[in-house]
């Protein structure tokens, strides 16, 4: 004979989907806004899936009071007119922006400075700048220092960019594209480096394991 039928009590199946909502909504409050678009005075930024995730330390966890900042552009501000590529289809000066720092640590041997362009289509970014083994007892870099002729700290040197040729190269992001970000990171090293010649910024990158003693990023942003 049937049974009849009984209905099955729903408290904990809501129970079960609140539980999952909630932790999906922790999930998104927990994103770094450089996922999501971030603050980005030129554009709202691209979709999360089209962005490469570019570590922002914060100062009180790795800075350790090591400061980055620039006299022609703000953190999160855009991109300077100045800095804008010569080649590539764009028509800008090239010239490598002025950059100011304090606080390196007690113990630092040597700094390194790099420039980033997490959202260039390539899978895997683009390298515009990195100069390595800046002395500890300097405290920036003069306008142009990346350029032909521009005068470096003594014995700090310079890799090729992405673009071939050693030392600095704009930004020059695709007609229309999103804006893209600018990341430029100084590290503060308890050592100095011995690279090869030919060694690339991403292997720059690999070689600074174990040698970091802070590190601190500035953006900023630029499209066209």
């Amino acid at each position: 004979m049937p049974q009849p039928f009984k209905p099955q009590p729903i408290q904990p199946v809501v129970r079960k989907a609140a539980a999952v909502i909630a932790a999906a909504l922790g999930l998104v409050s927990c994103a770094p806004a450089a996922m999501i678009g971030g603050a980005n005075p030129g554009n709202a930024g691209l979709n999360p899936a089209q962005r490469l995730s570019v570590a922002q330390p914060a100062p009180s966890a790795t800075s350790m009071g090591l400061s980055l900042t620039s006299p022609t552009f703000a953190n999160g501000g855009a991109y300077p007119a100045a800095q804008v590529a010569g080649g590539f289809g764009c028509s800008g000066p090239n010239v490598s922006p002025a950059l100011n720092w304090s606080g390196v640590p007690a113990g630092t041997q040597s700094l390194v400075l790099t420039k980033y362009d997490p959202d260039a289509p390539t899978g895997s970014g683009f390298w515009h700048w990195a100069v390595f083994n800046i002395p500890a007892t300097a405290t920036g870099l003069a306008e142009g220092a990346g350029n032909p002729g521009g005068s470096l700290p003594a014995g700090a040197q310079q890799l090729n960019n992405e673009g071939g040729q050693p030392g600095f190269v704009g930004a020059c992001p695709p007609a229309g594209d999103q804006a893209h970000r600018y990341v430029f990171t100084l590290y503060a090293l308890s050592g100095r480096l011995n690279l090869p010649a030919g060694t690339t910024p991403a292997v720059l990158g690999f070689m600074l394991n174990g040698q970091v003693l802070a590190k601190t990023s500035l953006t900023a942003y630029f499209g066209r």
